[in-house]
């Protein structure tokens, strides 16, 4: 079916999101920042269930090491086809007092600087075939910000917005830019959260229950799809109608 390039799937989401890709039968490009265990097991993960998988170790809010990315995953697995926008940083709490400029500019990074490079790589590609995916996952928290969370919240807005601009601008070419916004999923990064809190998050899903990454990576997968061809500019929200409330 061709290949996609998932960023941050080392683990959680995007470790779900890269191997419901492979089972779609697309080949893999695994990426992480560090060339660390958990990279080399995704990947393997992938190979056990029979699709096909590469590991790419590449800080994606660098030019150069996304050049380099781009360049080897090609020569590697072939041209990028779809496009999936997960990498993340740290997310460090802070109150509007607390978060100045530096703090905003780490959240945008990963959420706005590191797609438009990994896009810039990868358009000239997908313009040429007139044919291309990009996927971005963003956050219930763009339009739901929790106290203390404003330089992320702000991030994912930014993110939104961008993927909103390139889809109107590239969709003659044959490209759909599209976001998928989950709302609390249990992974491994939220194992912290104390159950109180999970308590409350559920109290306003009306289907009365948490998601799962399975969910997340379902509708990365629809977008990613053939069946996606006349969509783009959208965003779905992957939190059990939370958004209702």
């Amino acid at each position: 079916m061709g290949v996609a390039l998932v960023t941050g799937s080392s683990r959680g989401l995007g470790r779900v999101i890269a191997r419901r890709l492979a089972r779609d039968g697309f080949a893999v490009a695994v990426n992480a920042l560090h060339d660390d265990p958990d990279l080399k097991v995704a990947a393997e993960e992938v190979l056990a269930e029979g699709g096909k998988a590469a590991a790419f170790a590449a800080d994606v809010t660098d030019r150069r090491q996304v050049g380099e990315l781009v360049d080897a995953v090609t020569a590697l697995l072939g041209p990028i086809e779809v496009l999936v926008l997960n990498a993340t940083g740290p997310q460090p709490d802070g109150l509007v007092s607390e978060v100045d400029w530096p703090a905003h500019l780490a959240e945008l990074d990963f959420f706005v600087r590191s797609p438009v490079l990994l896009g810039h790589a990868v358009l000239p590609g997908m313009r040429s075939r007139g044919h291309g995916r990009i996927v971005h996952v963003d956050s219930e928290q763009a339009d739901r910000p929790p106290v203390g969370r404003s330089a992320y919240a702000t991030a994912k807005a930014a993110q939104v917005g961008l993927a909103r601009a390139w889809a109107r601008e590239l969709a003659p070419d044959g490209i759909t830019v599209n976001t998928v916004a989950p709302g609390f999923i249990p992974v491994e990064r939220h194992a912290d959260v104390p159950e109180a809190e999970r308590a409350a998050y559920v109290a306003g899903v009306p289907m009365g229950h948490l998601g799962t990454p399975d969910d997340v990576a379902a509708a990365v997968s629809f977008f990613a799809s053939k069946d996606a061809g006349f969509i783009t500019g959208q965003r779905l929200r992957v939190d059990g109608g939370r958004a209702l409330g």
